[in-house]
């Protein structure tokens, strides 16, 4: 298994714009010593869509050579391009991933057939598993249940990110053998209700430590302390969604003294309000900021 919590981590950048990989190395320790089982390098959260093809390698390498004897290492290789995607694959193998991240082909629209044939396509270059990233209010497309069953006819396509609150597809899911992992934070405990093994999180750059615990709660039959844990990080997780991500997350890192620098446009910094909102909601989860 390639872990229960594992945190889609941010890229950090320097105030020029490019790939700060020593502060990516102290974040990914980080992470690992804080909850993370593991990480996954550019996803959405990881501004994956203004990487070079270059950047994204760099990174995963990074990992690898930072954590990866402690931690699994997912690797986003997937764009709306089929041939870019499996060339992204190909040349991460290299560098010795547990896994691919592969999000569903995006802005292009592909009928099912073609959502099928990209996820089979990628598959074929390697033998590591692939997380299918079902996120439809980002890409359009939602994979439905008759697509996903053909989906789980695919060897290594053993792990599904989805990212939606219909509990009957994520039954689905479950039922097809296929292990599940939430894709946004609040659907983390009612994903393990039905079946799921965890969640690709972004509030684990910041409570990692009580996520593991609200999963090993679960796992132990303590619903009543999971729901307390749960309850508890609820103004984090809205905060968090108080613009689009990853700038909440890269504001309230800030804030806490990690220094993942400025975003890539055409994403922006949190306005005053926005900052604010995320002030007080790491104050109301007892994580005092430092600036």
């Amino acid at each position: 298994m390639l872990g229960e919590v594992l945190t889609a981590a941010v890229t950090p950048f320097h105030a020029d714009g490019t790939v700060n990989y020593e502060v990516f190395a102290e974040l990914c320790t980080y992470l690992a010593d804080s909850g993370s089982d593991g990480v996954v390098v550019g996803g959405t959260t990881g501004e994956s869509p203004t990487l070079e093809d270059e950047e994204r390698i760099q990174l995963v390498a990074t990992a690898v050579e930072t954590i990866g004897d402690r931690a699994t290492i997912v690797a986003g290789t997937g764009t709306y391009s089929t041939g870019h995607s499996v060339r992204l694959t190909r040349e991460v193998e290299q560098i010795g991933v547990d896994g691919y991240l592969v999000v569903t082909p995006y802005y292009n629209k592909p009928p099912p057939a073609g959502v099928v044939a990209h996820f089979a396509a990628v598959a074929e270059v390697t033998d590591k598993p692939i997380v299918v990233y079902n996120i439809p209010q980002r890409v359009v497309i939602n994979i439905e249940p008759p697509t996903m069953t053909e989906l789980a006819a695919i060897p290594n396509s053993r792990y599904v990110k989805q990212a939606t609150t219909d509990i009957d597809q994520a039954r689905h899911i479950v039922e097809l053998g296929l292990d599940l992992y939430a894709g946004n934070d609040d659907l983390i405990l009612p994903f393990l209700e039905v079946g799921g093994i965890g969640g690709v999180c972004v509030y684990t750059h910041l409570v990692g430590e009580r996520v593991k615990a609200m999963v090993a709660a679960f796992r132990d039959g303590d619903i009543h302390e999971a729901r307390a844990i749960d309850e508890s990080l609820r103004p984090l997780i809205d905060a968090l969604a108080v613009t689009t991500n990853p700038i909440p997350v890269k504001t309230a890192l800030e804030l806490l003294g990690h220094e993942v620098g400025p975003l890539r446009l055409p994403l922006v910094a949190a306005t005053d309000v926005e900052r604010s909102r995320i002030r007080e909601a790491l104050a109301t989860a007892s994580l005092a900021p430092v600036v």
